[in-house]
């Protein structure tokens, strides 16, 4: 009987003083990330980290999401990014120049944090990834019974307040970098497709008729 082996071939860590001869003039970067930084940059916003915040606008022109580490594991910048966005939209011109769009002390936040929702789901549903892009705050449930049109009028008061704010994310001035950006995520989904699980944030998504 014959056998088969196979070679193991171990190579040694380097030395640091050898691999510092090995010029290094490229890093790795997530791809749905650059998107987003790229459309928040396009919409005049300055991403930066900190594990400080969960997100917060400072009203001049920076953006600070938390660090990896402090946000739950089915939250991407992305979905932060584009939560921020919709918060803005909602709020209207001239919350860019206020602390957290201007929501500090408003006594109907519960209204306004609905409208972002319902504005999130319908802009996720225009490349087929509501559940990508679902929010993963207390709020959850609220946007998880959100029906097929949230935009449609049943009655709660935050439709009148997304569907203003639809006009400005579909003709105003950041219409192209966030339809831009919704595209390309959907485009990396649709590449995904076949080699996710289940369980996957990408799984099945970006996938319209």
């Amino acid at each position: 009987m014959s056998r088969s082996w196979g070679l193991l071939l171990v190579v040694p860590r380097r030395p640091a003083e050898l691999q510092s001869m090995r010029t290094i003039d490229k890093t790795y970067a997530d791809p749905l990330t650059l998107v987003w930084l790229h459309a928040a940059a396009q919409m005049g916003m300055r991403v930066e980290r900190s594990a400080e915040v969960n997100a917060s606008w400072d009203g001049a022109g920076v953006l600070t999401i938390g660090t990896p580490e402090t946000l739950d594991p089915d939250d991407s910048l992305a979905q932060m990014i584009l939560h921020e966005t919709c918060h803005a939209l909602v709020e209207g011109p001239g919350c860019e120049r206020l602390l957290d769009w201007g929501l500090v002390n408003a006594p109907d936040k519960k209204v306004h944090e609905h409208a972002c929702l319902r504005l999130q789901a319908a802009l996720a549903d225009t490349v087929g990834m509501r559940a990508f892009f679902a929010a993963t705050t207390m709020f959850r449930p609220y946007y998880d019974a959100l029906p097929a049109a949230p935009l449609a009028d049943d009655g709660d008061p935050a439709v009148s307040l997304a569907t203003a704010a639809w006009g400005r994310a579909t003709r105003g001035p950041w219409a192209k970098p966030l339809q831009e950006a919704l595209q390309r995520t959907a485009q990396i989904a649709r590449a995904l497709d076949g080699v996710t699980s289940p369980d996957a944030l990408w799984h099945g998504q970006g996938l319209t008729n």
